[in-house]
């Protein structure tokens, strides 16, 4: 079993800000990712919220020049391992992952969330086949063609906006009378004529060999109607991916998000989890590289005066 001062727990904004900062502290550290580095993030469109960019950055963008910076401290990312297991034997902390295993003084878990689902008819039937998680992928499949983005946050106002730029016709559907997200996004929703269908709930989706239409409810008056669509862009708010920390005892609310201090500390001595996957009200890239930066600079306290 090989050993490294540090592990982390995945490639998103806030494990490769943690990597990137334990790195430049001249500690060994290695980021394990189960897909491509980035996680939601790479798949923003266009991020209008981020310090510093006047004019907006892609996510990929963004996401590409933080691998670089982080890579050039000196971090090892593994993009495509996935952490299967973590354990804790005394002052040491096991990470498990398909191919192999490490020990480690310390863990930061970035693990961050994946998609939820509608949970509708033909949701599953039409995965891949009009039913979409990620407008950056799949967007250019859908031009000229007549699109639904569900969601009720800024990511859903972010991947309409995207969207409608090569699309004839895109709807925003939100199960809340309004959508939650800055002025700046509301009002490019306007500028670039998406229709907002706010109280409304998808309860079917409907095509042949591809999705051709949906059933929308509208919640005040029970009423129901098909409309016409190609694509359907999910954007629901994601769910923790925090399953393997909770086996290992790392404590989390009821909605599975990990509960951790203000320094980023969980329940369990020199394990810390940072992003999306803790539980706080804001899930913004720029709050999870400010939770990422706290936390190692806890780390390196913590570790510095374990060797003195």
């Amino acid at each position: 079993m090989q050993n490294r001062d540090i592990i982390v727990v995945g490639a998103g904004p806030a494990g490769l800000t943690a990597g990137y900062y334990m790195a430049l502290y001249g500690f060994d550290i290695i980021i394990f990712e189960e897909k491509v580095a980035g996680g939601y993030a790479a798949e923003i469109p266009v991020l209008e919220n981020y310090p510093g960019y006047t004019e907006g950055i892609s996510g990929k963008d963004m996401v590409d020049k933080m691998v670089g910076q982080c890579q050039k401290a000196g971090a090892e990312i593994r993009q495509f391992e996935r952490v299967m297991g973590l354990e804790h034997e005394g002052e040491k902390h096991i990470v498990r992952t398909e191919k192999s295993g490490f020990s480690a003084n310390a863990v930061i878990i970035a693990s961050g969330r994946y998609p939820r689902m509608l949970d509708v008819p033909g949701e599953d039937r039409f995965h891949g086949k009009g039913i979409s998680h990620c407008a950056v992928c799949d967007g250019f499949f859908f031009k000229d063609k007549n699109v639904v983005v569900i969601g009720e946050e800024r990511r859903a106002a972010e991947v309409a906006i995207f969207l409608s730029r090569m699309a004839s016709q895109v709807r925003l559907v939100c199960g809340k009378k309004e959508l939650c997200a800055e002025k700046i996004l509301l009002e490019d929703l306007e500028k670039q004529k998406v229709e907002f269908l706010g109280d409304t709930e998808v309860k079917e989706i409907r095509g042949d060999v591809k999705v051709n239409s949906v059933v929308l409810m509208d919640k005040s008056s029970g009423e129901s109607k098909e409309m016409e669509a190609d694509g359907v862009f999910v954007q629901l708010e994601g769910i923790p991916n925090s399953q393997i920390a909770k086996e290992s005892g790392v404590e989390t609310d009821r909605d599975g998000y990990i509960l951790v201090d203000e320094k980023g500390r969980t329940n369990i001595d020199n394990v810390y989890a940072v992003g999306d996957v803790v539980a706080s009200p804001t899930k913004l890239i720029v709050t999870a590289t400010a939770q990422a930066a706290v936390a190692t600079l806890d780390v390196v306290q913590h570790i510095n005066k374990g060797h003195q």
